[in-house]
């Protein structure tokens, strides 16, 4: 289990396998959030720069193992929690996390990591106050992705499992691997499960009265200088 989050902070997170469009209502949520008048924070999966030329490198060699994907997706996030993530919940602010440790503890083990091992890599970590789970289906996830770009990338369809030699073939096994630990983690760390496959509206509807809730009676850092203009858009906003 993660450590209780002891900030003063937030940490929404969302998470679910490629394509099944958590990213789109995280950026919703963020603007709505904004909107309202709250410091927002967004941090995403494997942004960090203190790895990134490395990580680029890493996946266009395609010399990534398991462990070593598994290790330096891991410092990724021990640096982006170090120096904003736990600093910014300490000071109030709403952290939203587009991918969290959950999403290691679904793709490392699909990779064939060991569980117990991952886990501990992550256990400074603290337990996200809210975790929405999009639930889609395989095809639908794949569908969207490929419509989305020209093709499905190496590491995401898991070609270096040797599942397929067809990369579609490959990314339905490997996100199905990911899909299926995600769905035994539900209940283990408290997701919030979205009927992915619904309209963008009716999924954003949803979401923000779980973080309504969620922020009842809850008074965290303001925006600094924010002006009565803002403030009205945000109010006009809001009643949408």
């Amino acid at each position: 289990m993660l450590k209780p989050n002891p900030c003063k902070g937030k940490l929404i997170v969302v998470e679910g396998i490629d394509g099944s469009g958590k990213s789109t209502q995280i950026d919703l949520l963020y603007k709505w959030l904004h909107n309202q008048g709250k410091s927002v924070y967004f941090s995403q999966w494997n942004s960090s720069a203190l790895v990134r030329s490395t990580t680029k490198l890493g996946k266009r060699k395609r010399m990534f193992t398991p462990t070593t994907f598994s290790l330096i997706q891991a410092t990724d996030f021990a640096d982006r929690w170090a120096n904003f993530i736990l600093p910014l919940l300490k000071a109030g602010v709403i952290v939203l996390a587009d991918r969290y440790a959950f999403t290691a503890f679904a793709r490392d083990v699909a990779r064939g990591v060991d569980p117990g091992w991952v886990r501990n890599l992550y256990s400074f970590a603290y337990q996200p106050d809210l975790t929405f789970y999009f639930q889609v289906p395989m095809e639908t996830a794949l569908e969207r992705i490929l419509s989305s770009r020209t093709k499905i990338k190496y590491y995401e369809a898991g070609m270096d499992l040797g599942l397929s030699d067809k990369k579609i073939n490959s990314f339905r096994i490997f996100q199905q691997r990911i899909l299926d630990i995600y769905e035994n983690m539900t209940a283990e760390f408290n997701f919030q499960n979205i009927d992915a496959s619904q309209s963008v509206h009716k999924q954003q509807k949803q979401i923000r009265q779980f973080v309504q809730n969620t922020l009842a009676g809850w008074e965290g850092l303001p925006q600094p200088l924010r002006t009565s203009t803002q403030r009205k858009m945000g109010s006009i906003l809001e009643s949408k």
